[in-house]
């Protein structure tokens, strides 16, 4: 079961977050996402989420977006936490308008 949602900033995310928690969703299940690198790690530090590493990618992808534009790596660390490619191609979209993403996945931890 994957859910996916766009909040406007880190408090409106805490609230979703903390739904899905009751949900049954664990930290590891709950991916955050933004278009900012930096603004990525700050949040998913600050509200305990998971960031797509090299084990959901695999080492090859990971490589690969090292290379890659900003929105190339986002949409393959969502299609990672297991979006569809155009589900990812929706949300990258998503992110460019300042968005974060939420997208939680019980199957993928």
């Amino acid at each position: 079961m994957v859910i996916k949602l766009s909040v406007e900033n880190a408090v409106q995310a805490k609230a979703e977050i903390e739904k899905l928690e009751t949900q049954g969703f664990t930290h590891d299940d709950i991916y955050i996402f933004a278009h900012d690198p930096k603004r990525t790690k700050d949040i998913s530090k600050a509200l305990d989420t998971e960031s797509v590493g090299m084990k959901e990618q695999g080492f090859l992808d990971s490589m690969k977006n090292m290379t890659s534009s900003r929105g190339d790596e986002l949409r393959a660390k969502l299609e990672a936490a297991g979006l569809t490619k155009e589900e990812a191609e929706e949300y990258e979209e998503v992110l460019d308008t300042g968005k974060l993403v939420i997208v939680a996945n019980k199957d993928h931890s």
